[in-house]
Protein backbone atom coordinates (compact mmCIF):
# COMPACT_ATOMS: atom_id res chain seq x y z
CA UNK A 1 0.00 0.00 0.00
CA UNK A 2 2.60 2.22 0.84
CA UNK A 3 3.90 1.83 -2.28
CA UNK A 4 1.31 2.72 -4.33
CA UNK A 5 0.68 5.14 -2.39
CA UNK A 6 4.18 6.56 -3.69
CA UNK A 7 3.68 5.96 -7.11
CA UNK A 8 0.31 7.83 -7.20
CA UNK A 9 1.83 11.16 -5.18
CA UNK A 10 4.69 11.15 -8.05
CA UNK A 11 2.75 10.53 -10.80
CA UNK A 12 0.24 13.63 -9.85
CA UNK A 13 3.86 15.76 -9.44
CA UNK A 14 4.99 14.74 -12.93
CA UNK A 15 1.53 15.61 -14.41
CA UNK A 16 1.29 19.17 -12.81
CA UNK A 17 4.91 19.75 -13.82
CA UNK A 18 3.90 18.72 -17.36
CA UNK A 19 1.08 21.18 -17.04
CA UNK A 20 3.50 23.78 -15.91
CA UNK A 21 6.15 22.73 -18.91
CA UNK A 22 3.39 23.12 -21.48
CA UNK A 23 4.13 19.23 -22.66
CA UNK A 24 1.97 16.42 -23.24
CA UNK A 25 1.20 14.39 -20.48
CA UNK A 26 1.96 10.78 -20.15
CA UNK A 27 -0.56 9.07 -17.66
CA UNK A 28 -3.94 8.50 -18.39
CA UNK A 29 -7.15 8.15 -16.27
CA UNK A 30 -10.11 5.82 -16.73
CA UNK A 31 -13.63 6.10 -15.26
CA UNK A 32 -15.88 2.96 -15.07
CA UNK A 33 -19.44 3.55 -14.23
CA UNK A 34 -23.14 2.65 -14.51
CA UNK A 35 -25.85 4.63 -16.59
CA UNK A 36 -29.48 4.55 -16.25
CA UNK A 37 -32.21 6.33 -17.79
CA UNK A 38 -35.75 5.79 -17.00
CA UNK A 39 -38.91 7.12 -18.85
CA UNK A 40 -42.71 7.24 -18.11
CA UNK A 41 -44.37 8.69 -20.21
CA UNK A 42 -48.15 7.37 -18.52
CA UNK A 43 -49.23 10.99 -18.42
CA UNK A 44 -49.29 11.42 -22.03
CA UNK A 45 -52.76 11.15 -23.24
CA UNK A 46 -53.90 7.67 -23.58
CA UNK A 47 -55.87 8.27 -27.04
CA UNK A 48 -51.99 9.31 -28.84
CA UNK A 49 -49.49 7.29 -30.29
CA UNK A 50 -46.24 7.55 -28.57
CA UNK A 51 -42.75 7.90 -29.87
CA UNK A 52 -39.53 7.80 -28.09
CA UNK A 53 -35.92 7.85 -29.39
CA UNK A 54 -32.95 7.69 -27.37
CA UNK A 55 -28.96 8.45 -28.22
CA UNK A 56 -27.46 5.02 -27.74
CA UNK A 57 -24.00 4.47 -27.14
CA UNK A 58 -21.49 2.42 -28.23
CA UNK A 59 -18.08 1.70 -27.87
CA UNK A 60 -15.40 3.67 -29.94
CA UNK A 61 -11.62 4.63 -29.55
CA UNK A 62 -12.22 5.85 -26.06
CA UNK A 63 -15.12 4.28 -24.34
CA UNK A 64 -16.72 0.87 -24.09
CA UNK A 65 -20.04 -0.08 -23.70
CA UNK A 66 -20.88 -3.39 -22.14
CA UNK A 67 -24.12 -4.57 -19.89
CA UNK A 68 -26.97 -2.69 -21.91
CA UNK A 69 -30.35 -3.60 -20.56
CA UNK A 70 -33.53 -2.03 -22.34
CA UNK A 71 -36.93 -2.96 -20.49
CA UNK A 72 -40.48 -1.79 -20.90
CA UNK A 73 -43.58 -2.24 -21.98
CA UNK A 74 -43.51 -0.94 -25.56
CA UNK A 75 -45.31 -2.37 -28.50
CA UNK A 76 -42.29 -2.43 -30.86
CA UNK A 77 -38.17 -1.25 -30.01
CA UNK A 78 -35.03 -1.40 -32.32
CA UNK A 79 -31.95 0.23 -31.78
CA UNK A 80 -31.31 2.01 -35.78
CA UNK A 81 -29.00 4.67 -36.82
CA UNK A 82 -29.69 7.80 -38.88
CA UNK A 83 -28.50 7.71 -42.23
CA UNK A 84 -26.29 10.64 -42.77
CA UNK A 85 -24.06 10.50 -39.67
CA UNK A 86 -24.55 6.94 -38.83
CA UNK A 87 -25.33 8.22 -34.97
CA UNK A 88 -27.26 4.77 -33.26
CA UNK A 89 -30.28 5.46 -31.80
CA UNK A 90 -32.96 3.21 -29.64
CA UNK A 91 -36.32 3.69 -30.76
CA UNK A 92 -39.77 2.57 -28.50
CA UNK A 93 -43.07 3.19 -29.63
CA UNK A 94 -46.54 2.71 -27.89
CA UNK A 95 -49.69 2.64 -29.98
CA UNK A 96 -52.84 4.82 -28.80
CA UNK A 97 -54.67 2.97 -26.41
CA UNK A 98 -51.52 2.16 -24.48
CA UNK A 99 -51.89 2.53 -20.49
CA UNK A 100 -48.54 2.71 -18.98
CA UNK A 101 -45.50 3.45 -21.19
CA UNK A 102 -42.36 2.41 -19.30
CA UNK A 103 -39.10 2.30 -20.28
CA UNK A 104 -35.96 1.99 -18.29
CA UNK A 105 -32.42 1.76 -20.71
CA UNK A 106 -28.86 1.07 -18.72
CA UNK A 107 -25.08 0.32 -19.86
CA UNK A 108 -21.89 0.16 -18.07
CA UNK A 109 -19.62 2.74 -19.88
CA UNK A 110 -15.44 2.45 -19.14
CA UNK A 111 -14.24 6.02 -20.56
CA UNK A 112 -10.68 6.48 -21.32
CA UNK A 113 -9.16 10.37 -20.91
CA UNK A 114 -7.85 11.45 -24.14
CA UNK A 115 -4.46 12.81 -24.92
CA UNK A 116 -3.57 13.54 -28.38
CA UNK A 117 -0.75 16.06 -28.67
CA UNK A 118 2.19 14.27 -30.05
CA UNK A 119 1.47 16.59 -33.78
CA UNK A 120 3.68 15.44 -36.93
CA UNK A 121 6.17 18.60 -37.54
CA UNK A 122 5.25 19.14 -41.06
CA UNK A 123 1.76 18.99 -42.47
CA UNK A 124 0.92 16.91 -45.23
CA UNK A 125 -0.97 16.98 -48.44
CA UNK A 126 -4.85 16.16 -48.24
CA UNK A 127 -8.09 16.28 -49.99
CA UNK A 128 -11.05 18.07 -48.68
CA UNK A 129 -13.25 16.01 -50.84
CA UNK A 130 -12.78 13.79 -48.29
CA UNK A 131 -13.83 15.34 -45.42
CA UNK A 132 -16.96 17.15 -47.49
CA UNK A 133 -19.28 16.40 -44.65
CA UNK A 134 -16.99 18.06 -42.07
CA UNK A 135 -16.84 21.32 -43.94
CA UNK A 136 -20.37 21.73 -44.52
CA UNK A 137 -22.44 24.41 -42.98
CA UNK A 138 -25.46 23.55 -40.96
CA UNK A 139 -28.49 25.32 -40.40
CA UNK A 140 -27.46 27.24 -37.73
CA UNK A 141 -24.03 26.84 -38.51
CA UNK A 142 -23.47 28.91 -41.30
CA UNK A 143 -20.03 29.20 -43.12
CA UNK A 144 -20.35 32.19 -45.24
CA UNK A 145 -21.04 35.72 -44.54
CA UNK A 146 -19.77 36.91 -41.15
CA UNK A 147 -18.75 33.71 -40.31
CA UNK A 148 -16.23 33.34 -43.16
CA UNK A 149 -14.84 37.52 -42.67
CA UNK A 150 -14.18 36.53 -38.92
CA UNK A 151 -12.23 33.09 -39.41
CA UNK A 152 -10.42 34.63 -42.75
CA UNK A 153 -9.52 37.63 -39.96
CA UNK A 154 -8.56 34.97 -37.01
CA UNK A 155 -6.24 32.77 -39.46
CA UNK A 156 -4.68 35.63 -41.29
CA UNK A 157 -0.89 34.57 -42.25
CA UNK A 158 -2.21 30.55 -40.83
CA UNK A 159 -1.71 28.50 -43.55
CA UNK A 160 -1.43 25.24 -41.97
CA UNK A 161 -4.53 23.12 -40.55
CA UNK A 162 -2.92 22.89 -37.14
CA UNK A 163 -1.91 26.82 -36.54
CA UNK A 164 -5.35 27.74 -38.20
CA UNK A 165 -7.10 25.28 -35.56
CA UNK A 166 -5.24 26.77 -32.99
CA UNK A 167 -6.03 30.32 -33.57
CA UNK A 168 -9.49 29.72 -33.65
CA UNK A 169 -9.28 27.67 -30.66
CA UNK A 170 -7.31 30.93 -28.94
CA UNK A 171 -9.95 33.13 -30.07
CA UNK A 172 -12.97 31.60 -28.77
CA UNK A 173 -10.85 30.85 -25.32
CA UNK A 174 -10.48 34.62 -25.47
CA UNK A 175 -13.63 36.06 -26.55
CA UNK A 176 -16.11 34.18 -25.80
CA UNK A 177 -17.85 32.94 -22.10
CA UNK A 178 -20.47 30.79 -20.63
CA UNK A 179 -23.57 32.40 -20.22
CA UNK A 180 -25.60 30.47 -17.50
CA UNK A 181 -28.63 31.44 -18.09
CA UNK A 182 -28.62 29.50 -21.18
CA UNK A 183 -31.52 26.72 -21.65
CA UNK A 184 -29.74 23.79 -21.78
CA UNK A 185 -26.65 23.12 -23.43
CA UNK A 186 -27.74 25.81 -25.94
CA UNK A 187 -29.16 26.20 -29.39
CA UNK A 188 -25.68 26.74 -31.19
CA UNK A 189 -27.05 29.76 -33.24
CA UNK A 190 -23.72 30.53 -34.64
CA UNK A 191 -24.91 34.33 -36.24
CA UNK A 192 -26.78 35.04 -33.16
CA UNK A 193 -23.83 33.97 -30.76
CA UNK A 194 -20.65 35.97 -32.89
CA UNK A 195 -23.28 38.84 -31.65
CA UNK A 196 -23.56 37.83 -27.87
CA UNK A 197 -20.35 35.72 -27.30
CA UNK A 198 -21.70 34.33 -24.54
CA UNK A 199 -23.77 30.55 -24.31
CA UNK A 200 -23.00 27.02 -23.36
CA UNK A 201 -21.37 24.03 -24.37
CA UNK A 202 -23.25 23.36 -27.67
CA UNK A 203 -22.86 27.18 -28.47
CA UNK A 204 -19.49 27.56 -27.65
CA UNK A 205 -18.01 24.64 -29.82
CA UNK A 206 -20.94 25.39 -32.71
CA UNK A 207 -18.88 28.82 -33.45
CA UNK A 208 -15.68 27.21 -33.12
CA UNK A 209 -17.09 24.26 -35.93
CA UNK A 210 -18.37 26.72 -37.59
CA UNK A 211 -15.28 28.56 -38.16
CA UNK A 212 -13.31 26.09 -38.62
CA UNK A 213 -15.14 25.08 -41.50
CA UNK A 214 -15.04 28.22 -42.74
CA UNK A 215 -11.90 28.07 -42.53
CA UNK A 216 -11.42 25.06 -44.73
CA UNK A 217 -10.71 22.55 -41.39
CA UNK A 218 -12.31 19.99 -40.97
CA UNK A 219 -14.44 19.74 -37.51
CA UNK A 220 -18.03 18.70 -35.67
CA UNK A 221 -19.28 18.53 -32.67
CA UNK A 222 -20.10 15.86 -30.08
CA UNK A 223 -22.88 15.34 -27.92
CA UNK A 224 -23.03 13.47 -24.60
CA UNK A 225 -23.78 13.15 -21.04
CA UNK A 226 -21.18 13.73 -17.99
CA UNK A 227 -20.09 10.67 -15.96
CA UNK A 228 -21.34 11.38 -11.91
CA UNK A 229 -18.21 10.59 -9.48
CA UNK A 230 -20.94 9.75 -6.98
CA UNK A 231 -22.93 6.15 -6.52
CA UNK A 232 -26.70 7.19 -7.27
CA UNK A 233 -25.63 10.32 -8.75
CA UNK A 234 -28.50 12.63 -10.74
CA UNK A 235 -27.30 13.32 -13.79
CA UNK A 236 -30.17 13.78 -15.86
CA UNK A 237 -29.55 17.90 -16.62
CA UNK A 238 -25.50 16.93 -17.30
CA UNK A 239 -25.54 16.79 -20.99
CA UNK A 240 -22.44 17.87 -22.49
CA UNK A 241 -21.13 18.93 -26.01
CA UNK A 242 -17.33 18.98 -26.94
CA UNK A 243 -15.47 19.11 -30.06
CA UNK A 244 -12.65 17.96 -32.18
CA UNK A 245 -11.55 18.77 -35.45
CA UNK A 246 -9.60 16.66 -38.10
CA UNK A 247 -5.62 17.08 -38.54
CA UNK A 248 -3.89 15.36 -41.80
CA UNK A 249 -1.75 12.64 -41.42
CA UNK A 250 -2.72 12.35 -37.41
CA UNK A 251 -6.20 12.44 -37.25
CA UNK A 252 -9.09 13.69 -35.10
CA UNK A 253 -8.00 16.27 -32.48
CA UNK A 254 -9.78 16.66 -29.26
CA UNK A 255 -10.69 20.31 -28.00
CA UNK A 256 -13.13 21.58 -25.42
CA UNK A 257 -12.94 25.40 -25.23
CA UNK A 258 -16.32 25.64 -23.29
CA UNK A 259 -14.43 23.99 -20.28
CA UNK A 260 -12.03 26.40 -20.29
CA UNK A 261 -14.26 28.49 -20.17
CA UNK A 262 -16.82 27.18 -17.37
CA UNK A 263 -13.97 26.16 -14.83
CA UNK A 264 -13.01 30.07 -15.19
CA UNK A 265 -16.74 31.04 -14.08
CA UNK A 266 -16.85 28.54 -11.34
CA UNK A 267 -13.14 29.37 -10.40
CA UNK A 268 -13.13 32.88 -10.92
CA UNK A 269 -10.33 32.97 -13.06
CA UNK A 270 -9.06 35.58 -15.38
CA UNK A 271 -8.01 35.29 -18.77
CA UNK A 272 -3.94 36.13 -17.79
CA UNK A 273 -4.16 33.66 -14.84
CA UNK A 274 -1.78 30.81 -14.71
CA UNK A 275 -4.55 28.68 -13.85
CA UNK A 276 -6.45 29.50 -16.86
CA UNK A 277 -3.34 29.01 -19.02
CA UNK A 278 -3.14 25.47 -17.48
CA UNK A 279 -6.87 24.88 -18.28
CA UNK A 280 -6.32 25.77 -22.35
CA UNK A 281 -2.96 23.69 -22.48
CA UNK A 282 -5.40 20.59 -20.68
CA UNK A 283 -8.34 21.30 -23.44
CA UNK A 284 -5.95 21.60 -26.47
CA UNK A 285 -5.70 18.30 -27.78
CA UNK A 286 -7.36 16.59 -24.59
CA UNK A 287 -10.78 15.41 -22.61
CA UNK A 288 -11.37 14.72 -18.99
CA UNK A 289 -12.39 10.80 -18.90
CA UNK A 290 -16.21 11.92 -17.03
CA UNK A 291 -17.63 11.83 -20.26
CA UNK A 292 -19.84 9.76 -22.06
CA UNK A 293 -20.55 9.86 -26.13
CA UNK A 294 -23.82 9.43 -27.64
CA UNK A 295 -24.24 11.10 -31.12
CA UNK A 296 -22.83 13.27 -33.63
CA UNK A 297 -23.61 15.34 -36.58
CA UNK A 298 -26.23 18.42 -36.80
CA UNK A 299 -29.98 18.51 -38.07
CA UNK A 300 -30.81 14.79 -38.11
CA UNK A 301 -33.56 12.96 -39.49
CA UNK A 302 -33.72 10.24 -37.12
CA UNK A 303 -34.72 6.41 -37.85
CA UNK A 304 -37.65 6.29 -38.29
CA UNK A 305 -38.62 9.38 -39.28
CA UNK A 306 -39.77 12.30 -36.69
CA UNK A 307 -42.54 14.10 -38.05
CA UNK A 308 -41.43 17.14 -36.49
CA UNK A 309 -38.14 19.16 -38.04
CA UNK A 310 -34.60 18.01 -38.54
CA UNK A 311 -33.29 17.61 -35.01
CA UNK A 312 -30.66 20.24 -34.13
CA UNK A 313 -28.84 18.13 -32.02
CA UNK A 314 -29.15 14.74 -30.78
CA UNK A 315 -27.74 14.76 -27.07
CA UNK A 316 -31.25 14.97 -25.40
CA UNK A 317 -34.02 12.15 -25.82
CA UNK A 318 -36.65 12.69 -27.95
CA UNK A 319 -40.30 11.83 -27.79
CA UNK A 320 -43.56 12.86 -29.86
CA UNK A 321 -46.79 12.40 -28.53
CA UNK A 322 -49.45 12.21 -31.69
CA UNK A 323 -46.91 13.96 -33.84
CA UNK A 324 -45.87 16.81 -31.91
CA UNK A 325 -42.11 17.41 -29.86
CA UNK A 326 -42.04 17.11 -26.23
CA UNK A 327 -39.78 19.54 -24.79
CA UNK A 328 -36.54 17.37 -23.79
CA UNK A 329 -35.14 20.70 -21.97
CA UNK A 330 -37.28 19.99 -19.20
CA UNK A 331 -37.32 16.71 -17.90
CA UNK A 332 -40.01 16.90 -15.51
CA UNK A 333 -42.74 17.24 -17.61
CA UNK A 334 -41.28 15.03 -20.41
CA UNK A 335 -41.10 12.85 -17.33
CA UNK A 336 -37.44 10.97 -18.03
CA UNK A 337 -34.52 11.01 -14.99
CA UNK A 338 -30.77 9.90 -15.88
CA UNK A 339 -28.62 8.51 -12.71
CA UNK A 340 -24.79 7.70 -12.43
CA UNK A 341 -23.89 4.36 -10.24
CA UNK A 342 -20.79 3.31 -9.08
CA UNK A 343 -18.04 5.46 -10.45
CA UNK A 344 -14.40 4.11 -10.46
CA UNK A 345 -10.93 5.08 -11.52
CA UNK A 346 -7.91 3.22 -12.66
CA UNK A 347 -4.17 4.98 -13.82
CA UNK A 348 -2.85 7.93 -12.89
CA UNK A 349 -5.09 11.19 -12.32
CA UNK A 350 -4.28 13.42 -14.78
CA UNK A 351 -5.97 16.29 -13.84
CA UNK A 352 -5.07 18.63 -10.57
CA UNK A 353 -7.26 17.92 -7.79
CA UNK A 354 -9.09 21.22 -8.25
CA UNK A 355 -9.88 20.94 -11.89
CA UNK A 356 -11.14 17.42 -10.96
CA UNK A 357 -13.54 17.68 -8.81
CA UNK A 358 -15.27 21.19 -11.16
CA UNK A 359 -15.60 19.18 -14.29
Amino acid sequence: MKKMKKININGLLLFMALLLAGAQPVFAKTVTGMIDMDFDLSAQPTAKEVRLWIPYPVSSQYQDISAVRIKGDFAQSAVYTDKKYQTPILYAQWPAGAKNRHLSFSFKVVRQEVSRRDFPPKAVAWDPADYAMWLAPSSLGPIDGPVKSLADSIVKGKSTVLSRARAIYDWICDNMYREPKTVGCGKGDVCALLKSRGGKCTDIHSVFVALCRAAGVPAREIFGIRIGKKTGQDITKWQHCWAEFYLPGYGWVPVDPADVRKLMLKQKLRLADPQTAKLRRYFWGGWDAYRVKLAQGRDLILTPPQQGAPLNTFGYPYAEVGGKPLSFYNPASFKYHITSYKIGAGGNALLPVRLHKDI
